[in-house]
Protein backbone atom coordinates (compact mmCIF):
# COMPACT_ATOMS: atom_id res chain seq x y z
CA UNK A 1 0.00 0.00 0.00
CA UNK A 2 1.49 3.38 -0.98
CA UNK A 3 1.46 6.06 2.12
CA UNK A 4 -0.27 9.28 2.04
CA UNK A 5 1.55 11.96 1.06
CA UNK A 6 1.10 14.90 3.94
CA UNK A 7 2.20 18.66 3.72
CA UNK A 8 4.58 19.88 6.59
CA UNK A 9 5.82 23.67 6.89
CA UNK A 10 9.25 23.22 8.10
CA UNK A 11 11.07 26.42 9.00
CA UNK A 12 14.32 26.11 8.30
CA UNK A 13 17.50 28.72 8.74
CA UNK A 14 14.67 31.21 9.51
CA UNK A 15 12.91 30.63 6.29
CA UNK A 16 9.43 28.47 5.87
CA UNK A 17 8.73 25.74 3.48
CA UNK A 18 6.37 23.27 2.19
CA UNK A 19 7.49 19.79 2.50
CA UNK A 20 5.36 17.49 0.49
CA UNK A 21 5.87 13.60 1.24
CA UNK A 22 5.05 10.78 2.87
CA UNK A 23 5.96 10.21 6.95
CA UNK A 24 4.54 11.48 10.05
CA UNK A 25 4.36 14.91 11.39
CA UNK A 26 6.78 13.23 14.29
CA UNK A 27 9.62 12.47 11.61
CA UNK A 28 9.32 15.54 9.10
CA UNK A 29 9.87 17.38 12.56
CA UNK A 30 12.86 15.51 13.82
CA UNK A 31 14.51 15.66 10.43
CA UNK A 32 14.31 19.22 10.53
CA UNK A 33 15.37 19.64 13.79
CA UNK A 34 18.57 17.57 12.37
CA UNK A 35 18.77 19.67 10.25
CA UNK A 36 18.91 23.15 11.62
CA UNK A 37 21.27 21.62 14.59
CA UNK A 38 23.63 20.58 12.03
CA UNK A 39 23.32 23.46 9.64
CA UNK A 40 24.41 25.61 12.81
CA UNK A 41 27.10 23.55 13.57
CA UNK A 42 28.52 24.08 10.50
CA UNK A 43 28.04 27.51 10.22
CA UNK A 44 29.98 27.65 14.42
CA UNK A 45 32.86 25.53 12.63
CA UNK A 46 32.88 27.97 9.74
CA UNK A 47 31.24 31.04 10.48
CA UNK A 48 32.76 32.92 6.90
CA UNK A 49 30.51 30.19 5.18
CA UNK A 50 27.44 31.28 3.58
CA UNK A 51 24.15 29.19 4.37
CA UNK A 52 24.04 27.98 0.91
CA UNK A 53 27.93 27.01 0.78
CA UNK A 54 26.80 25.41 4.34
CA UNK A 55 23.71 23.81 3.20
CA UNK A 56 25.91 22.02 0.26
CA UNK A 57 28.23 20.69 2.53
CA UNK A 58 25.62 19.15 4.87
CA UNK A 59 24.20 17.74 1.52
CA UNK A 60 27.07 16.38 0.70
CA UNK A 61 27.69 14.83 4.49
CA UNK A 62 24.17 13.06 4.40
CA UNK A 63 25.07 12.05 0.94
CA UNK A 64 28.16 10.25 1.71
CA UNK A 65 26.42 8.56 4.74
CA UNK A 66 23.78 7.28 2.72
CA UNK A 67 26.90 5.85 0.15
CA UNK A 68 28.58 4.18 3.19
CA UNK A 69 25.23 2.53 4.83
CA UNK A 70 24.39 1.57 1.10
CA UNK A 71 28.10 -0.16 0.94
CA UNK A 72 27.51 -1.42 4.14
CA UNK A 73 24.42 -3.23 3.48
CA UNK A 74 25.58 -4.81 0.09
CA UNK A 75 28.61 -6.21 1.89
CA UNK A 76 26.42 -7.75 4.63
CA UNK A 77 24.30 -9.22 1.86
CA UNK A 78 27.18 -10.37 0.19
CA UNK A 79 28.78 -12.23 3.02
CA UNK A 80 25.41 -13.93 3.55
CA UNK A 81 25.27 -15.98 0.62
Amino acid sequence: MTEQKRRFKAEIAGKTYTIIGPGTTAHFQATTALLNQQLAQIQKLSPELSLQDAAVLLAFNALSDQVAAQAAKQLEEHEEK
